[in-house]
């Protein structure tokens, strides 16, 4: 039985492994082009982000019906469940579908099947993010906030993603506010690609709760520290930093001296299909090849229940908490 912990950066476009793909690919007579799953897998092996964010929304496009999004979601659940996860707050990109005439009632409904019935199918309770791209306009995040109004009662908090250089999180200011009037949760990528300073501007400007990857704020002294006296939380990526150069090896991750510095880090996935690993996955690359005891292990799997939003339900918190204090690693 692996180790209990939730998963707080998961993109479900992200899980699409190449069987499912051209499984949905011949059910709605979407032409890959690739030969067969074998090719489609070389093609995971991407150079940086961009050649990698080229390939995710690429296939995006086997995504067409609400069973496909319902399908993609099980097929993440059933393996996240495999490996010890008990709670994952998902994120979704509407206006990547949105874009191909994909509606949003059709995402969040397609998902919301898989995610409604989580707990009783695969033992892991489930919170929607809805991310926004940070390459689109300002504009479009607002349109897709409204959009997804009908919606709400599905969807637990916004969060912001793809390509960080030049995308600032000052210019969403007007989106989060009127998230947070709305009262969901506030989330952002900062610090994986772009300068600690994009870190700050999301705390300061955006008002948000975690931080997505982060990692860049080792690079100023008084982030940490603010992080630090704060508590807020990093959710961290490993495997993914790796695929995506942000760390050149695992051996260099700055994974434990963040922890030392008293940093709240998460160990997450991001897109595993394409990262190389699912949650548990990631806590046995970062054990194996960075030494992680028994101990800061516990303190990952602590952190990643501590850092959900489970505030509606902090009996749920306190059990999940009691599996990994009640954890034997033996």
């Amino acid at each position: 039985m692996p180790l209990p912990k939730a998963e707080l950066h998961l993109h479900i476009e992200g899980t699409l492994e190449p069987e499912l793909a051209f499984e949905l690919a011949t059910r709605n007579g979407v032409e890959l082009p690739y030969a067969d799953t074998d090719e489609l897998r070389k093609a995971y092996q991407f150079e940086d982000l961009q050649s990698f964010l080229n390939l995710y929304y690429e296939l995006m496009a086997v995504l067409r019906t609400e069973q496909d999004f319902t399908d993609l979601a099980n097929a993440y659940l059933a393996r996240a469940a495999a490996q010890g996860v008990r709670h994952a707050e998902i994120f979704f990109d509407p206006q990547a579908h949105m874009a191909r005439g994909v509606g949003m009632g059709t995402v969040v409904e397609g998902l919301w099947r898989a995610l409604g019935d989580s707990e009783a199918a695969h033992g892991v309770s489930t919170q929607l993010i809805m991310c926004f791209l940070r390459d689109e306009s300002a504009e479009s995040a607002l349109e897709t906030l409204e959009a997804a109004k009908p919606y709400l009662d599905r969807i637990v908090g916004i969060g912001l993603d793809s390509a960080e250089v030049g995308h600032p999180p000052v210019k969403f200011r007007e989106v989060y506010d009127a998230a947070a009037a709305l009262g969901l949760r506030r989330v952002a990528h900062a610090g994986e690609e772009g300068p600690p300073e994009y870190i700050t501007e999301a705390l300061d400007v955006l008002g948000v709760e975690r931080i997505d990857h982060g990692l860049r704020c080792l690079e100023d002294e008084a982030l940490v520290a603010r992080l630090v006296r704060d508590r807020i939380p990093l959710t961290l990526c490993p495997l993914s930093n790796v695929r995506l150069r942000a760390v050149d090896v695992l051996s260099e991750h700055p994974l434990p001296v963040m922890m030392d510095a008293g940093l709240l880090c998460t160990v997450n996935s991001d897109d595993p299909a394409y990262f190389g690993g699912y949650a548990g996955d990631n806590f046995d690359a970062v054990r194996k090849t960075l030494g992680l005891g028994e101990d800061r292990l516990r303190e990952l799997a602590r952190n990643s229940f501590v850092a959900s939003f489970l505030e509606h339900d902090e009996e749920r918190r306190a059990r999940y908490l009691a599996e990994v204090e009640a954890y034997d690693f033996r």
